[in-house]
């Protein structure tokens, strides 16, 4: 078999690959020819408007509501929520009060302060 003969049967096995899938999507995508089944009702059309407003207003809202949710306690408490604003200090919740240096360290070999008390 020569490079030409491969290169020739890769080429046809691609066209018919891309063929199935080109010629199976328009068939997937043609409408239905059925009507609406007896004893169903048949629904007014939907207007444009409430259309819109349904799928376009609701995520709208919903989005406006969380945003408010995160950001108003914030807000609330005077801090800035801008980009690039000023960073919140570090902060160390019930710790020393000014720096690490307040923090009592090991006074002898058995001190319980200052550490995990790790062993080995």
């Amino acid at each position: 078999m020569t490079a030409s003969t491969s290169l020739l049967r890769r080429a046809a096995a691609l066209f018919a690959g891309l063929l199935v899938v080109l010629t199976s999507g328009v068939v997937l995508a043609a409408p239905a020819g059925a009507d609406v089944p007896e004893g169903w009702s048949d629904p007014d059309p939907v207007n444009t408007l409430e259309a819109l407003l349904l799928l376009g207003g609701v995520p709208l809202l919903l989005f406006v509501l969380i945003w408010l949710a995160v950001y108003a306690p914030a807000l609330a408490r005077g801090e800035r929520v801008a980009a690039g604003s000023t960073t919140v200090e570090d902060q160390w919740i019930g710790g020393p009060r000014k720096t690490t240096a307040e923090l009592a360290g090991p006074d002898g070999d058995e001190s319980q302060a200052g550490g995990a008390s790790a062993r080995w």
